[in-house]
């Protein structure tokens, strides 16, 4: 039987950009809607620090890229390529802009609603990847800017798994600081979003 759910504490939460997408990792993405709960374990994220060219925070605080200001652990949702809206948890003290994405999530429950999401997807390909995430878990600009450490339509909490080893590479799909290995992954999970050479397990 799984074991339940629960949310983490503000306290819980790293106070640094790294450190918090390296806790991220086995912790469960929920999303809550009149159709039923869906959840997914996150297994690969992407940090992006204060002061990187990368971030979108990098050039100071816009209509747009506000909720990366906010604090850390608020949910900062964007429209990429006008195609796919992307999750990022906000990392630092307010006013300072850094963010963690979401790259990529094991779906645990809610599969079915996901699969009507994302028709003719395979299992492993439901959230394998940023907007496809996204997309199985009905994310878009309404939930810009929530608290994802409060109870609400999406939060984070924990169930107990053990997360194992954690492996790191160069990000994913950038020009900016692209030499950075800053993304992290739990190694050996089958829904990675990289390439088999970026997934490649730690010796």
């Amino acid at each position: 039987m799984p074991s339940a759910i629960v949310p983490l504490a503000a306290s819980d939460i790293p106070h640094d950009t790294v450190a918090l997408a390296r806790f991220l990792l086995g912790k469960v993405l929920v999303r809550e809607r009149p159709c039923g709960q869906a959840t997914g374990r996150i297994v690969e994220t992407e940090a992006y620090l204060h002061g990187d060219p990368a971030c979108h925070a990098y050039r100071g605080i816009t209509p747009r890229n506000r909720s990366l200001f906010l604090g850390r652990g608020h949910a900062y949702v964007y429209l990429c390529y006008g195609t796919s809206y992307l999750l990022n948890v906000s990392s630092e003290q307010p006013g300072t802009g850094a963010g963690v994405l979401l790259r990529a999530l094991e779906p645990l429950d809610g599969i079915e609603a996901m699969q009507l999401a994302r028709r003719g997807v395979r299992r492993a390909d439901l959230t394998r990847g940023p907007g496809r995430l996204t997309s199985a878990f009905d994310v878009d600009l309404s939930h810009d800017g929530i608290d994802l450490f409060s109870p609400g339509p999406l939060w984070i909490g924990g169930d107990g798994a053990p997360v194992g080893t954690i492996g790191e590479s160069v990000r994913i799909g950038i020009t900016k600081a692209a030499d950075a290995r800053l993304r992290y992954f739990i190694a050996g999970s089958g829904y990675l979003s990289g390439s088999r050479r970026l997934n490649a397990q730690p010796d």
